[in-house]
């Protein structure tokens, strides 16, 4: 095995230097960033002319559609590559809305397709959570989101039809592209999130295309829009999520989803609404430790859309949200059904995670065979945690966060699920 290597401080996150070619690349896109409108009924009509569909669907979305845009335009602070970025990303989910609602208008029956007591693990990010889903999904006896199909989970009438001739998917080199460019621009990157085509991911995508979703809070600091997410009840969101789950599962097969996002934290009763008979796996981990590699990873990846980055901005605005959806969690764990939910703290599960998973697939009712423990054994021997080396920490000198404040604010949270303490 090559040797790991040694684990860096990254210390251009106020000021970042990005190698040439890839400014290169950003500047040449550049000036479409003035021609780009981020009116909703302005994207919609994009996106109805590249697909050549028109139907929606239900108007729900269209206010935190609408929300989100006016944000990223007038709020986020958007570099001329980051408005060409997000623009992308938001037409994106509106033509795989269009697409979504074509296919079920085709295939009615696809609403008969059952979503029989999906498994989600709920925890803050970096709890673990990636690893753990990561490990359930290596077992063939359980249906889970690739990378690929999170982006586009419906391909066009035209796509389909030649990949149902034996022609390969168009979605898995159009991820590969964008991925190798992510890899390329921000090469850190994947020693705290490493992401590759074929990895399972969480369904905040699919989660975007009901028009509502916390992935929107990654993209910048926009207050707007985290105050109409936090008022609204993100139950039609849910709702939308089994929908598209369904065309997943119609076109694509499965029996049972394990899935997973940090936002389903402060989420519990819409997904107990939605998905009543779910198992929930809750994660636990030192808030701070969440707070640092969470503010580190939104801070890095911030040159690629920001025209200024501001660290302490973005660690403060992490810090309040890392609370607020803690105490949400908290509030609400009671909810969680006796007999299929299950705690899981970060130091046991990484102490022994094939013993954790063990104790989750008892708690879910579901077989862990031979054949699935040798998957998941494959999976950790494949992609041994930790092979791209490490990033080194600092809430004070990036962020301006004192962590023991931030501990003694949380002391509640640690103290009601004995939460091992990382500093």
């Amino acid at each position: 095995m090559a040797e790991r290597p040694p684990p860096v401080r990254i210390d251009d996150l106020a000021d970042p230097q990005l190698a040439p070619h890839v400014v290169e690349i950003m500047e040449s896109v550049a000036p479409l960033a003035n021609e780009l409108t981020f009116s909703l009924d302005d994207l919609l009509d994009a996106a109805r002319a590249e697909t050549g569909l028109d139907d929606p669907g239900d108007d729900w979305f269209r206010e935190p559609m609408s929300v989100v845009l006016r944000c990223l335009d007038e709020e986020a602070g958007l570099s001329a590559f980051g408005r060409v970025s997000a623009h992308g990303q938001m037409l994106g989910h509106l033509r795989n809305r269009l697409r979504v609602e074509h296919l079920v208008r085709r295939h009615p029956e696809i609403l008969d397709v059952e979503i029989r007591r999906p498994i989600f693990i709920v925890g803050q990010p970096r709890t673990g959570t990636t690893h753990l889903h990561n490990l359930m999904a290596a077992d063939p006896a359980l249906r889970s989101l690739p990378y690929w199909e999170s982006l586009e989970p419906v391909l066009s009438d035209d796509e389909q039809a030649a990949v149902d001739r034996g022609a390969p998917d168009p979605r898995r080199e159009r991820c590969e592209m964008s991925l190798a460019f992510l890899n390329d621009a921000v090469p850190y990157f994947k020693r705290m999130h490493d992401m590759t085509v074929d990895h399972v991911h969480e369904e905040i995508q699919l989660l975007a295309i009901a028009g509502s979703t916390m992935l929107f809070e990654t993209m910048a600091v926009m207050p707007t829009w985290r105050d109409w997410y936090r008022t609204h009840d993100q139950t039609p969101a849910y709702r939308y999520l089994k929908r598209v789950l369904q065309c997943c599962q119609w076109l694509r097969g499965g029996e049972r989803w394990v899935l997973k996002s940090p936002q389903h934290v402060e989420q519990i009763a819409a997904l107990l609404e939605v998905f009543p008979d779910a198992t929930f796996v809750f994660t636990h981990r030192d808030p701070v430790s969440v707070i640092a590699s969470t503010s580190t990873m939104i801070a890095y990846t911030a040159r690629m859309s920001q025209e200024k980055v501001d660290p302490p901005l973005i660690g403060h605005y992490w810090a309040d949200r890392v609370e607020t959806m803690l105490r949400a969690g908290m509030r609400d764990h009671a909810l969680l059904p006796a007999g299929r939910s299950i705690d899981v703290r970060f130091d046991e599960f990484m102490a022994d995670d094939l013993a954790m998973v063990r104790r989750i697939y008892e708690v879910a009712e579901q077989p862990l065979t031979e054949e699935a423990h040798a998957a998941m054994q494959a999976f950790m021997a494949e992609h041994p945690r930790g092979v791209h080396g490490g990033v080194i920490y600092d809430l004070q000198g990036d962020f301006d966060l004192d962590p023991q404040v931030l501990r003694e604010r949380l002391r509640d949270y640690t103290d009601l699920f004995e939460v091992a303490l990382e500093h």
